[in-house]
């Protein structure tokens, strides 16, 4: 078991920065994974929903290694429906499936805000577990905190 569930979130991809070559360039065969791999800037905006509600809008500075494995780098903000601000940073991997257009996400997550409500995120390790759905753009996480820990 992955531990509590504090919230999941479905996000939508609002622009991709590319820094040379593009993710479609690669995908179709036109270009080849460089030797220095390469790195995206992917804009999202979305909602979160559970134990912590509210509207989630960050960057994944994604980074696929030359050896194909994809590393993410997630900061973002969740501003909870009751107007706290919470700072979400995340690192984690991201694993393409065979013949779809589907990546398996894992991510470790940190939470932190000061508002006194939800300072609990501030203290727990929290795992995320989700996809990304390249057909649709959307990306889906579901959020957990660390087996035994108490909010």
């Amino acid at each position: 078991m992955w531990g509590d569930k504090i919230y999941e979130y479905d996000l939508d991809v609002t622009s991709v920065t590319d820094f040379g070559v593009t993710m479609e360039a690669i995908a179709s065969g036109e270009a080849p994974l460089p030797a220095q791999g390469l790195r995206l800037d992917v804009a999202f905006t979305g909602r979160a929903t559970g134990r912590v509600t509210g509207q989630v809008t960050g960057i994944d500075h994604v980074w696929m290694r030359a050896d194909g494995r994809v590393d993410l780098d997630v900061r973002a903000v969740l501003t909870t429906d009751d107007g706290a601000r919470i700072a979400l940073a995340a690192t984690g991997v991201s694993v393409a499936r065979e013949d779809e257009p589907i990546a398996d996400l894992r991510e470790n997550i940190s939470l932190f805000t000061a508002t006194e409500a939800y300072a609990w995120v501030t203290r727990h390790q929290i795992w995320g577990v989700g996809t990304m759905d390249f057909s649709t753009g959307r990306i889906h996480i579901d959020a957990y905190l660390q087996s035994g820990a108490a909010g």
